[in-house]
């Protein structure tokens, strides 16, 4: 079904289930919201009470992705269906008009995460020392490789700067495409002379905190 409210194209919708199809189960469910509305939906198994036209509920994974424009994935209630339901939404835009794409699956469905890290390997000269992954203050990517940071000294590591953020534990947060730091490490957090903010580490390093991760950021610390 598709809200007749919304100039959006056939083609731009099939063009999303064409993709969607190779990966999601058929019992899956998807649903596009625009601007603060959902404007299409198809229907897995689900028991669904959302229509065409229904606003977006505040604290729905849609509303978190119209909000930060990032993707978010969570096992929610069962205020748009009958039961809990697992969705993983993602941010489109339709016609230049920020929007989500939403895919819920079904109740039994389960996700795997890969294990947290519990220490990094990082290389100094050729030798090699496995750190435990809470004595790193900051991790940075710099001239294509990966470096993180203990007391000062600093280790080389394979991992990316992508695997990392998916592997770190939560007192890691990514504040710059450059950079993760351990929140337990920040002494303050300020405005520079142009209205940046910036993060100053325990040991007096300063790094500035990118716009698009501030709001994950402000969500995280709460300030």
């Amino acid at each position: 079904m598709i809200s007749d409210n919304f100039n959006i194209e056939e083609g731009i919708l099939e063009q999303y289930k064409a993709i969607l199809e190779d990966w999601i189960p058929e019992e899956a469910s998807i649903a596009i919201a625009v601007k603060d509305t959902f404007v299409y939906f198809r229907s897995g198994h689900h028991k669904v009470s959302l229509k065409i036209g229904s606003p977006v509920p505040p604290n729905s994974v849609a509303y978190k992705v119209l909000q930060t424009n990032r993707k978010v994935d969570a096992l929610m209630d069962s205020s748009l269906f009958e039961t809990p339901y697992y969705a993983a939404g993602y941010p489109i835009s339709i016609n230049g008009i920020r929007g989500a794409l939403i895919i819920v699956l079904p109740p039994c469905f389960k996700t795997s995460t890969p294990s947290s890290y519990r220490f990094l390997t990082g290389k100094q000269n050729e030798e090699w020392s496995p750190i435990p992954i809470e004595q790193i203050s900051h991790i940075e990517s710099l001239h294509k490789k990966t470096w993180f940071y203990r007391q000062g000294e600093q280790y080389k590591t394979t991992v990316t700067l992508k695997e990392l953020q998916i592997r770190l534990p939560d007192i890691f947060v990514r504040i710059h495409r450059s950079y993760i730091i351990n929140i337990y490490f920040i002494q303050r957090i300020y405005r520079d002379i142009t209205s940046n903010f910036i993060i100053k580490l325990k040991d007096g390093t300063e790094l500035p905190i990118s716009q698009s991760y501030l709001n994950e950021i402000r969500n995280k610390l709460e300030f």
